[in-house]
């Protein structure tokens, strides 16, 4: 399966898409890169949530790996998205380009580091890691299926988190030109922490907030006048990611001076007069002469 991401997750193909190597290899030739910003813990919350859930073809027998390829530092955070992943069992290999940051890598990578983290200084050195890659990650798929079979415990992916772990019911109110406040209904069992995500639906830089799973309320400020925003609640447990609630709404436009009137006329002078807009600290008055008439 492949996800591309930027600010915004796109699965490319689920893990139950192709069933043959050639129709894997034609789909890589056929990709589209994404570009955009890094945010890449939103990418792997986006792989636990949609990728790693038994509709889009995860098995619980099958050993389960997550390759990371990023080519600059997450502009989020991205090692509290990787523990929920680390914690289910799911071994997690980091792969820099260019601008990655080495540190993030080994945050996210699972242990050990020495077979799970790799850098490169350009894209067309990605070739000489294939072979090495290729052989670390079958060794790994045969040493945690041979722990299985012996009977080690290992941790799958709940199939559906069900109503348990989910928090319901999210609403947006007190909506002005700046700022917004969230509530929503909390799981029956409490998570440890919330992660909102909230963006401009046209395009724009992701925030998040963390807060603590006790807590099921947030005033969003220091928005957008009059744009749509798309707001999303992920509640996270230890060993889990429990299903998101999803919302959108549009900020408020700025208010606007109205009735404009002219009086106090004289050879050189004016005097304006208006009803004031709400919130306004300061105004800008342009004045244009007629054609051909003084500088503005």
């Amino acid at each position: 399966g492949l996800s591309q991401y930027s600010s915004d997750p796109r699965t490319e193909w689920d893990l139950s898409t192709y069933s043959t190597r050639d129709q894997v290899l034609e789909a890589v030739r056929n990709l589209r890169y994404k570009g955009g910003n890094t945010f890449t813990g939103l990418a792997l919350t986006h792989v636990l949530e949609q990728n790693l859930k038994h509709d889009a073809g995860a098995r619980l027998e099958a050993v389960k790996l997550v390759i990371l390829l990023t080519d600059g530092k997450s502009q989020d955070d991205a090692s509290l998205a990787a523990q929920s992943l680390k914690n289910l069992g799911i071994e997690i290999f980091a792969i820099g380009v260019k601008n990655a940051d080495e540190a993030e890598l080994k945050q996210v990578a699972s242990e050990p580091l020495e077979l799970t983290v790799y850098n490169v200084l350009d894209f067309p050195l990605l070739s000489s890691l294939v072979g090495r890659l290729t052989r670390v990650l079958c060794a790994r798929i045969k040493e945690k299926s041979n722990k299985e079979n012996a009977g080690s415990t290992v941790k799958d992916i709940p199939v559906n988190t069900g109503p348990q772990l989910s928090p319901t019911d999210l609403k947006i109110s007190a909506v002005t030109a700046k700022s917004m406040h969230l509530t929503w209904s909390p799981p029956p069992r409490p998570p440890k922490k919330y992660r909102i995500v909230y963006y401009p639906s046209k395009g724009g830089i992701p925030k998040e907030v963390i807060l603590d799973g006790a807590v099921s309320s947030l005033r969003l400020s220091n928005l957008t006048s009059h744009t749509e925003y798309l707001v999303s609640v992920f509640p996270i447990y230890d060993t889990v990611v429990g299903d998101g609630l999803r919302g959108v709404t549009s900020t408020l436009p700025l208010s606007s001076p109205r009735s404009l009137r002219v009086s106090e006329l004289s050879h050189n002078s004016i005097r304006l007069s208006w009803k004031a807009a709400q919130g306004a600290t300061q105004y800008l008055v342009l004045c244009s002469a007629a054609p051909d008439g003084a500088e503005d």
